[in-house]
């Protein structure tokens, strides 16, 4: 298993628990588990969100939810599933009817090899015959002849999941408040900035990457678990949503234009027809896309500087990760501690 460095000690803390205003910019994933965490640490926690109470213009808006540190591990590097594997505990913890039914992977024959080089590239799986798949999922019966199943994976759906967070932190005490959008500067105490992409006039180096989704209904099909198949070009995957909803996603496009192509919007129906045929007869209820924050190295950072600590570059992770790094930083503030991996001083 991977090890992280040793923590190292930093500054003192900058934010002594009942002191000064914690506030945070951004409610979507990130900035929701910052206020949960520090305001559960007792913390005066003020939470503040451009958009309303329907997270519209958040990036966490259009997101598949999927939280699988051992299937990203295939391209993501090593600090990806530390910090996944983490923030499965917490998870867990702050919201246990989480659903951890595991997650499955699946590939028709012509994408054999690179089904084969997934499984040598990830752990923790178990491989599933055919007869095993049909009791795990009924109906995937007769589509595939095995699947990788990762048992301890998990998924939440963000348009559910991120009100049931923002009711927890002001049940710890925090406030909300919607269709406000301060500069950083203009708040007092410590700030924590959480705006992905609209931070870019601290960060200039953040891109916006693409990411596509479809939502379908149909009642012919149920799936306890997200299907993820093997594709040459991207991860394509199946997450069932209550009320017979599944979502379609998703793609991962070098592009900050925020429509849907229609090249994708085939590769994405085509996956889930690929997945089963009865998805042909399915609804198609919406088509949408998220910028997806992210550094060159497409890897997160909590840069501090000061009272002044931006957390950000989460890019197609961000429901995976987001809990460890509110721990993260919810460490440094309260005792000094650094993880070299994903902290800089500014």
């Amino acid at each position: 298993m991977y090890q992280r460095s040793k923590p190292q000690r930093g500054p003192l803390p900058v934010a002594p628990r009942g002191d000064s205003p914690v506030s945070i910019i951004g409610a979507g994933i990130a900035g929701a588990w910052q206020a949960l965490l520090f305001a559960q640490a007792g913390h005066h926690v003020t939470l503040h969100e451009r958009s309303d109470e329907a997270m519209m213009l958040s990036t966490s808006h259009w997101a598949g939810g999927m939280l699988a540190p051992y299937c990203e591990s295939e391209i993501a590097e090593p600090i990806i599933s530390r910090l996944g594997l983490r923030a499965l505990d917490l998870w867990r913890r702050e919201l246990p009817d989480t659903p951890f039914n595991g997650s499955l992977v699946v590939a028709h024959s012509r994408d054999r090899n690179d089904f084969e080089r997934f499984a040598r590239l990830t752990s923790d799986h178990r491989r599933l015959d055919a007869k095993a798949l049909a009791e795990l999922e009924p109906s995937l019966e007769g589509r595939f002849r095995d699947a990788l199943f990762f048992a301890d994976e998990g998924h939440v759906e963000p348009r559910r999941v991120l009100p049931k967070l923002h009711e927890r932190i002001i049940a710890a005490g925090g406030t909300i408040k919607f269709n406000s959008e301060p500069a950083p500067a203009d708040l007092e105490g410590l700030v924590i900035d959480c705006r992905g992409l609209s931070a870019r006039d601290t960060q200039p180096e953040l891109r916006g990457v693409k990411g596509e989704l479809i939502l379908i209904e149909t009642d012919e099909i149920k799936l306890a678990r997200p299907v993820r198949l093997i594709h040459p070009r991207w991860p394509l995957y199946v997450i069932p949503r209550e009320d017979n909803l599944f979502m379609l996603g998703a793609t991962s496009i070098e592009s900050e234009d925020t429509g849907v192509s229609v090249r994708s919007a085939l590769e994405l129906l085509g996956a889930a027809y690929a997945v089963h045929p009865a998805f042909a007869e399915a609804r198609i209820l919406e088509f949408g896309s998220g910028l997806r924050p992210a550094f060159p190295d497409n890897l997160p950072r909590i840069a501090i500087d000061k009272k002044h600590v931006t957390v950000n570059g989460l890019y197609r992770h961000g429901f995976l990760i987001a809990p460890a790094l509110a721990e993260l930083t919810l460490n440094y503030v309260e005792r000094g501690q650094i993880d070299n991996e994903v902290m800089r001083c500014v």
